[in-house]
């Protein structure tokens, strides 16, 4: 994984993008950020992962302006089948980290993001009890175990990673579950 996923308000991807660029490269990692304008989100993708997971570690949201959300994340999941969504994600976190102390399953702050909404709170419950049957979810405290995020674009494509407690924005996000 050589992703890195950001949250911002819509309009301001273009300065998320050059906020964590400039981090990036004070820690000489290197990469490249993907825009879409108006989307409320922007991927910073580098060129090797280790420089990934070593950016998410080192960088806390709280100390980006533009962020209000990152975490360490996968490639999109495109075409997730409308009729068994949460087993492709489960694998897809299967090997991301050994265990998790929390969930959020969140959307864009976009209108359609917003209308992504209801979709997303009744997959939460199915998903969580997925994951804690697969033993990647625990009720562990969050402050000790790392945060696993999907990001829904649409209801049948997402991004799936995780953060840490102590870096990540606490939980003040579109949806928090």
């Amino acid at each position: 994984m050589k992703n890195i996923i950001l949250y911002c308000r819509a309009g301001f991807e273009k300065e998320c993008a050059a906020e964590i660029t400039e981090k990036a490269l004070a820690l000489e990692i290197y990469g490249f950020a993907r825009v879409i304008e108006n989307s409320a989100f922007v991927i910073f993708e580098c060129y090797e992962s280790a420089d990934a997971a070593r950016l998410i570690f080192e960088i806390s949201v709280k100390d980006l302006i533009f962020a209000r959300q990152c975490f360490h994340g996968s490639v999109v999941i495109n075409d997730l089948p409308t009729d068994d969504r949460v087993t492709p994600i489960v694998g897809m976190f299967t090997g991301m980290v050994e265990r998790a102390g929390d969930l959020r399953v969140e959307v864009p702050d976009t209108n359609a993001g917003k209308n992504l909404s209801p979709f997303c709170k009744k997959l939460t419950v199915p998903l969580r009890n997925a994951l804690r049957q697969n033993r990647l979810l625990t009720k562990m405290p969050t402050t000790v175990l790392p945060v696993l995020h999907v990001l829904f674009l649409t209801s049948n494509c997402c991004y799936v990673g995780y953060s840490y407690p102590t870096l990540n924005s606490g939980g003040d996000q579109t949806l928090t579950n």
